[in-house]
C-alpha cells in the first residue's frame, strides 16, 4: 500500500487551491445572492484544464479519472466553493466516452473537457426516488427518431447547461423492471421546458422540474444500446458521483474545520483562547478524525473505480455516507464555537448548512446505503 500523493497530483490539488482561494467563499455567496451562475470560476477551472481532467487526452482533457476529478472538486469546497454542477459535469463526459460511439464522443467531449459546452444529468423523478428502474419518463421510437415523454425532478443547472444527458424508460424486462435507455437532449429542443424549483438551500446552481412534452431527438442521440445498458451506463455515472460528493463533503468538512479553529485560537473570553478548553478542543479534533476517516474511503473508492476493480458500488457508497456525515459534524461543531457568530452573514458558515445537510440525503441516501450494505456485504435478506 502506498498512501503518498504522486507530484502530479499534490501539483493538481495546489493548483486548484489556488483558484479556490482566489475565489473564495465569498465569491460563492455573492453568486448565489445574485442568482447566477459561477462563470468567472468555472472558466478558471476550466481555461486552466481542470475541469475536463477526467477525460481523455485526445478529446481535450486531462487524461485522469475520478481519483482527479476528486481532487478539483475537495480543494474548490475547502475554500468554500461547493460546485454542484461541477459533479454533474463530472458524470456526463465519462458515461459518453464509455458507451458512446466515436463520433458522439467526438461531438461532445472536445466541448464538455474545454468548458465551452454544458452538459445536465436527469434521472430523479418524483415517483421513482432512489428506484431508477421504476422511471416513467419514456422514450419510443419513431422511425429514425425517438419521442421522449415525462417529467424529472431536482435537475441541476438546467439554466446553464446546453444539453441534458436523460435517462429513459424504452420497455420492461422479465422481472417487471424498466429498460432504461440513454439520450442526449439540447436543451432548446422543442417540447422540453424547465420549471426553477424554489430552494432553502443557499447555491448558484439551481434546480428544475424538466418536462419532456413529446420531445423528438434523433437515433444518433441515443448513448449505448437499448436492452440492458441503461441500468449499467447509470452507475457508471452513479459511483462516480456518488464519490465527487463524498470529496465535496470533505472539503466543505475542511473548510468549516479551519474556520472553527482559527476563531478557537483567537477568540478569548476568560483571558485565554477558547481553544484551550477541551470542551472546545476536543469535538474539533473529533472532527477532524471523522474527516480523514472518510478522506481516506473517498480516495480508495476512486481508487477502486479508475481501476475497475469489483467493490467500487460499495465503496462509492460507504464513501459518501461517511462524508456527509463528517462534513456535518465539522459543521455543526464550527457552529458551536462560533456561537452566535455563525449566524452572521460575514462569517461564511450559516449559509452552508442547506448544501451540508442535503448531503446525507442525496444523491443516495444513508438508509439505502445501509441497505445496501446489509444485504450485499452481511448477507442480510433484502428489505425492499
Amino acid at each position: 500500500m502506498d498512501f503518498s500523493e504522486s507530484s502530479e497530483h499534490l501539483a493538481l490539488r495546489a493548483a486548484v487551491s489556488a483558484i479556490g482561494a482566489a475565489h473564495g467563499h465569498d465569491y460563492f455567496a455573492r453568486c448565489a445572492a445574485e442568482g447566477r451562475f459561477t462563470d468567472e470560476l468555472w472558466s478558471a477551472i476550466f481555461d486552466n484544464g481542470f475541469g475536463g481532467v477526467n477525460l481523455p487526452e485526445e478529446y481535450g482533457g486531462g487524461g485522469g479519472g475520478i481519483l482527479e476529478m476528486a481532487i478539483v472538486i475537495e480543494e474548490l469546497a475547502a475554500h468554500g466553493c461547493p460546485l454542484l454542477f461541477l459533479i454533474v459535469a463530472g458524470m456526463c463526459g465519462p458515461i459518453i466516452d464509455e458507451f458512446g460511439t466515436p463520433e458522439q464522443r467526438e461531438r461532445w467531449l472536445p466541448s464538455l473537457a474545454a468548458g465551452r459546452a454544458k452538459m445536465a444529468f436527469a434521472v430523479t423523478e418524483s415517483g421513482a426516488g432512489s428506484n431508477a428502474p421504476n422511471i416513467s419518463t419514456s422514450a419510443a421510437r419513431d422511425g429514425d427518431q425517438w419521442v421522449i415523454k415525462g417529467a424529472k425532478q431536482y435537475i441541476t443547472g438546467m439554466d446553464v447547461a446546453d444539453a441534458v444527458l436523460v435517462v429513459t424508460r424504452t420497455g420492461t424486462d422479465r422481472r417487471g423492471r424498466g429498460v432504461l435507455t440513454l439520450f442526449v437532449v439540447d436543451t432548446d429542443t422543442p417540447g422540453l421546458h424547465c420549471q426553477p424549483i424554489p430552494m432553502e438551500i443557499k447555491a448558484p446552481d439551481r434546480q428544475f422540474t424538466v418536462f419532456f412534452d413529446d420531445v423528438v431527438v434523433p437515433a444518433d442521440r441515443l448513448i449505448g444500446g437499448v436492452a440492458d445498458q441503461g441500468l449499467r451506463q447509470i452507475f457508471s455515472g452513479l459511483n462516480p458521483e456518488r464519490v465527487n460528493v463524498a470529496a465535496q463533503a470533505v472539503g466543505l468538512g475542511r473548510y468549516f474545520l479551519g474556520k472553527a479553529v482559527a476563531y478557537a485560537g483567537e477568540r478569548a473570553v476568560w483571558g485565554v483562547p477558547i481553544g484551550t478548553h477541551q470542551g472546545v478542543a476536543h469535538p474539533l479534533a473529533e472532527a477532524k478524525i471523522q474527516l480523514e476517516l472518510a478522506r481516506l474511503m473517498t480516495y480508495k473508492a476512486a481508487w477502486l473505480f479508475d481501476r475497475g476493480i469489483d467493490g467500487v458500488g460499495e465503496a462509492a457508497a460507504v464513501a459518501k455516507f461517511a462524508a456527509a456525515d463528517a462534513a456535518l459534524f465539522a459543521f455543526d461543531q464550527t457552529v458551536q464555537v462560533h456561537g452566535g457568530n455563525a449566524f452572521a452573514s460575514e462569517y461564511g458558515i450559516g449559509d452552508l448548512w442547506g448544501l451540508t445537510r442535503l448531503m446525507r440525503s442525496a444523491p443516495v441516501s444513508r438508509e439505502m446505503v445501509l441497505n445496501y450494505v446489509a444485504q450485499h456485504t452481511l448477507g442480510l435478506p433484502r428489505s425492499y
